[in-house]
């Protein structure tokens, strides 16, 4: 009877520590599961990597070089690759068939190019504005001062195609003011037009703000208030031809971020 009630308290005991030792595994395995469930939920967004390719018109081409950079700080294991130019002529290489993630233009018309063809993803959203502004010769030796000035006879003026967006926008302001203007040249991009000037090869460019910046000492900037009239709107947008949708909508949210609206702030850019 003795050893009977002996074995059974032995077996109560033997039953509790497995019960206990159930519980214990059980509330391990519970916390395992619980502390699991946030890291899947809570999980960062895919480590980018591989190039990203972007298209942008010609007047961003400092401030977009900036971003880049930093951009490939940010994400290490990927690479920008730019072609800036005039924005008619990379809206027409994207819709020919160009492999390229982003596309950034100087106008809305342009921008349109792309979309009419449904080439890109979701709507285009306007990051910056710019404005026109004269770039003259160091030391403005014409003493141009007005828009009317660039009308003088003699006096070598560029501007952009009126295809390109600094062109129109320059066609627009001339006809806001009722000038009429025959330039020695139509360059295809807004670089190329402030190139003349600085080569000395012309007395003065119409080109944006941001351009005259950036060329520092090589020419002298003069505002005319037409240019109010002639504002561009700059527009970006991911393409669907793109190789790289997620570095794609990264580096657009760089550019619409504090930080990137600070660089194009910087470069002269107006606030979209």
């Amino acid at each position: 009877m003795t050893r009977s009630v002996r074995r059974t308290r032995r077996m109560l005991q033997l039953a509790g520590a497995g019960a206990a030792a159930l519980m214990a595994l059980s509330a391990c395995s519970s916390s395992t599961d619980s502390s699991a469930k946030p890291a899947k939920n809570g999980s960062a967004a895919p480590k980018l990597s591989g190039t990203v390719t972007v298209f942008a018109a010609a007047s961003l081409k400092e401030s977009f070089t900036t971003l880049g950079k930093e951009f490939e700080q940010q994400h290490p294991g990927t690479k920008v690759s730019f072609n800036f130019g005039g924005s008619d002529t990379l809206a027409a290489s994207i819709t020919g068939g160009a492999p390229a993630d982003v596309f950034a233009a100087a106008s809305p018309k342009t921008m349109a190019i792309v979309t009419d063809k449904k080439d890109a993803v979701g709507t285009p959203a306007t990051f910056v504005r710019n404005q026109l502004e004269i770039a003259t010769l160091p030391g403005n030796p014409d003493k141009v001062s007005s828009l009317k000035d660039l009308t003088k006879s003699g006096l070598k003026v560029v501007l952009c195609d009126k295809t390109v967006p600094c062109g129109a926008a320059a066609q627009k302001a001339l006809d806001a003011a009722k000038l009429k203007l025959t330039p020695v040249s139509y360059e295809q991009d807004v670089k190329s037009a402030l190139n003349k000037v600085e080569l000395k090869e012309a007395d003065a460019a119409v080109v944006y703000k941001t351009d005259v910046k950036a060329a520092g000492g090589k020419v002298e900037g003069v505002e005319f208030p037409e240019s109010a009239k002639a504002v561009n709107a700059y527009p970006i947008v991911q393409l669907k031809n793109g190789q790289n949708a997620e570095a794609a909508k990264a580096f657009i949210a760089l550019v619409q971020s504090a930080e990137g609206q600070k660089v194009l702030s910087e470069a002269g850019f107006l606030k979209p």
